[in-house]
């Protein structure tokens, strides 16, 4: 058993979230920073909250600057969301490869997420969520962002792959 962080008051547990995942609605100011532009800023996020993961936020497109998107050959499959594609960013002469995902076609269950992208914290400059610097969840398999609200320990890490 994964010795649970107690969450303080204001503060969410991701051992407190669903497995399946849930999807639910963010009015959070949300903002992605990579090579000084900012290439996204939304108030419209979507969050995919899971048991022992931080949540991944999924920005709409019309919230995204996509002219400094590419879509990549990379493909990976959920068993919740279904089939996803990813994009590779290049502003000035700075690129990241596969550093971001969408799924065109998904599950029934999160169709409401269709070609919304989320965003690896770890290959961009910098993602905000209500001013607050966001942190990468460990390990390079999944996307969470993890705040100063959301408590772990997360998935990700060494030896966290059998939880």
């Amino acid at each position: 058993m994964v010795n649970r962080t107690p969450p303080a008051p204001g503060q969410e547990s991701v051992w407190d979230y669903p497995r399946p995942p849930r999807l639910e609605d963010s009015t959070q100011h949300v903002q992605i920073l990579f090579n000084e532009v900012v290439i996204a800023e939304t108030r419209q996020a979507k969050r995919v909250l899971e048991t022992s993961h931080p949540p991944s936020y999924y920005i709409p497109p019309e919230d995204i600057r996509l002219e400094y998107f590419s879509r990549s050959a990379r493909r990976s499959f959920c068993e919740w969301k279904g089939q996803a594609a990813y994009y590779s960013i290049a502003v000035g002469e700075q690129q990241a490869e596969d550093a971001a995902w969408f799924y065109p076609e998904p599950t029934p269950a999160f169709a409401e997420i269709m070609n919304y992208v989320a965003f690896y914290p770890s290959r961009m400059q910098a993602c905000y969520v209500e001013g607050e610097r966001v942190q990468s969840q460990p390990g390079d398999f999944y996307g969470g962002w993890i705040t100063s609200n959301i408590v772990g320990p997360f998935k990700g890490g060494l030896g966290s792959w059998g939880w």
